[in-house]
């Protein structure tokens, strides 16, 4: 079973349908013993990370998401939820994350050309970065998909699991032994973001 956290924050229910649609059975919750107990956890997430931190915090869940990494067990985080499993943002402020991935989220204003658009949205290349993580197993390289972002991860090369050019390397998935995360939103992202989320619920 796949665990959705609700904290208040994301797009759920399409997020759910997609989880179904490649065939796997799928709650949404923010009961923290069912959580404890899930096969395999997704954090969502969409907005401002502070406000998001602050709703994790409120709720216990923070803890309960750590400690359910701690298992061993699968976790992914897509887009706002990936940023969460940082280090810290320095998005309106800064403001702590979960710590389960080295780095940090900063913004794309003062970082990319003037002549790109910040958010960063619509559809966009993924490079996979060095030995193939097993969320990728059934995409290629090259395969696009849906970004709508302002701010991005910073990590060393070896958290990266995949990149996109947005007048820089940008980072676009990320990996750190059971903890995953996507920038892009897979539940957009029509065939292959649903064969991400198959490869993530075979692991």
């Amino acid at each position: 079973m796949v665990c959705i956290v609700d904290y208040g924050v994301g797009n759920l229910f399409s997020l759910k349908c997609s989880f179904e649609a490649v065939g796997q059975e799928t709650v949404i919750t923010s009961d923290a013993e069912v959580i404890a107990n899930a096969e395999r956890l997704v954090l969502p997430g969409v907005g401002a990370f502070g406000d998001a931190a602050q709703k994790l915090r409120d709720s216990g869940l923070d803890k309960v998401v750590t400690e359910y990494a701690r298992t061993g067990k699968p976790l992914l985080g897509i887009c706002l939820g990936m940023q969460l499993l940082f280090d810290k943002s320095y998005e309106y402020g800064e403001h702590d994350g979960l710590g389960l991935i080295p780095g940090s989220i900063v913004p794309f204003k003062g970082r990319v050309h003037e002549g790109l658009k910040i958010p960063q949205m619509g559809w966009n290349r993924l490079n996979i970065n060095g030995g193939k993580s097993p969320v990728f197993k059934y995409i290629n390289d090259g395969d696009f998909v849906y970004f709508v972002h302002s701010y991005f991860a910073e990590t060393e090369s070896k958290y990266v699991a995949a990149y996109t050019d947005y007048g820089m390397d940008v980072t676009a998935a990320a990996h750190n032994k059971n903890v995953y995360g996507c920038q892009f939103h897979p539940e957009k992202s029509g065939k292959v973001g649903l064969a991400i989320l198959k490869a993530f619920c075979e692991l």
